[in-house]
């Protein structure tokens, strides 16, 4: 007898080293963990708030930015990006009235109707990094001591971008760090997550339009509508359930001075730069681009002064990882964007919208000549 239960007893010991072998992880009992993770954020009560810093490689300099990202179920999104080096703090939001980009340095509020970013994720969102690892049957899975480690398909604004390696904490899958690399595996992108949490006592009062823009800055006016003929009206609590479009420009008056012509880093092929015009007398100091060939597109950029401007509702782009465009037209398509005070529109009848993004990414922190 005690001969067999010494036997028992070697059976039970090399079961439960079997056992806690077992409880090592592979990529698809993951990737099913992960499935359970959206399907809890996309319930009643999912929450989150990370921070970190994102580091873009695409200049001369890497632009740093501090970003922070909050999030409510079912589509309340709050991120903010801010670059210490030019002093600017821009604010995406989302909530019941629309998607807004508030920044109070420059006085802007734009405002767009649009399903972001449900159609347009982002190397910052959790959702995103969640939908590419999951999406990915060719995904590659790895370790290392605290994080579990995916390379996947990059799946952003261009196809420039075509990898992405995400770190996700072991012991409750937050993410750590993501890189996204170029087609010579050079990281383009780079966001390391100081802080993550879950299940947050975010409220729907933390994404309110108005409460944000007061809290960045107590000089911000409120956010203004305008009528269809780019007049000032005074909101009522009705019209601002309803969604109405408009955005109001009220850049602080002063003396713009002309400035240097952006000229874009990225020509489509079969496509040649035929002139440039300075308009007249313009208070705005306008400059027109003009292109011809394969496709026929203008690039108008100016140093708007104090206006109201009706636009029509459009869909809000991403034209690189910091930068809203607005996108407007139907037979005739307009991106329009703001960098550094300067606004840009590009317009064309038949420049595909991928191609406006690559056109208006490589204007980014380039000087005037």
């Amino acid at each position: 007898m005690r001969r067999i239960s010494w036997v028992l007893l070697a059976v039970v010991l090399c079961l439960t080293t079997i056992l806690a072998g077992c409880g090592k992880k592979d990529a698809d009992s993951v990737v099913k963990d992960l499935g359970k993770v959206a399907d809890k954020l996309e319930g009643d009560k999912g929450t989150y708030q990370g921070a970190g810093v994102m580091t873009i490689h695409t200049g001369t300099t890497p632009q740093e930015y501090q970003v922070e990202v909050w999030y409510q179920s079912p589509s309340y999104y709050r991120i903010s990006l801010t670059n210490g080096q030019k002093n600017i703090t821009q604010i995406v939001l989302r909530n019941d009235e629309g998607v807004f980009v508030l920044t109070p340095s420059l006085n802007k509020s734009f405002r767009f109707k649009s399903d972001w970013p449900d159609n347009q994720g982002q190397v910052y969102l959790y959702q995103t990094l969640l939908s590419s690892i999951i999406g990915d049957k060719n995904r590659q899975f790895a370790e290392d001591k605290e994080s579990y480690v995916f390379d996947v398909a990059a799946n952003y604004h261009s196809h420039a971008l075509v990898r992405q390696k995400i770190w996700l904490a072991k012991d409750n899958y937050s993410p750590r760090q993501v890189q996204v690399s170029d087609s010579q595996a050079n990281v383009v992108v780079d966001v390391k997550f100081n802080t993550f949490t879950f299940d947050t006592n975010l409220t729907k009062e933390s994404f309110d339009t108005q409460r944000n823009l007061n809290a960045m800055s107590e000089s911000q006016g409120t956010l203004a509508e305008v009528d269809e003929n780019g007049l000032p009206v005074e909101p009522s609590g009705e019209e601002i359930a309803e969604g109405t479009e408009g955005i109001l420009d009220p850049v602080a008056e002063k003396d713009m001075g002309s400035f240097g012509i952006i000229e874009p880093g990225y020509t489509p092929a079969g496509v040649a730069h035929q002139e440039t015009m300075e308009i007249p007398d313009s208070k705005d100091h306008a400059v027109i681009l003009k292109y011809n060939g394969v496709y026929q597109y203008t690039i108008m950029e100016s140093r708007p002064l104090d206006r109201a401007v009706s636009l029509v509702p459009g869909e809000a782009i991403y034209i690189d990882f910091t930068t809203v465009g607005l996108l407007t037209g139907d037979q005739q398509k307009t991106l329009t964007w703001t960098t550094d005070g300067v606004e840009y529109r590009i317009t064309s009848t038949n420049l595909p919208v991928e191609e406006m993004v690559n056109i208006a990414a490589s204007m980014q922190d380039q000087s005037g000549k």
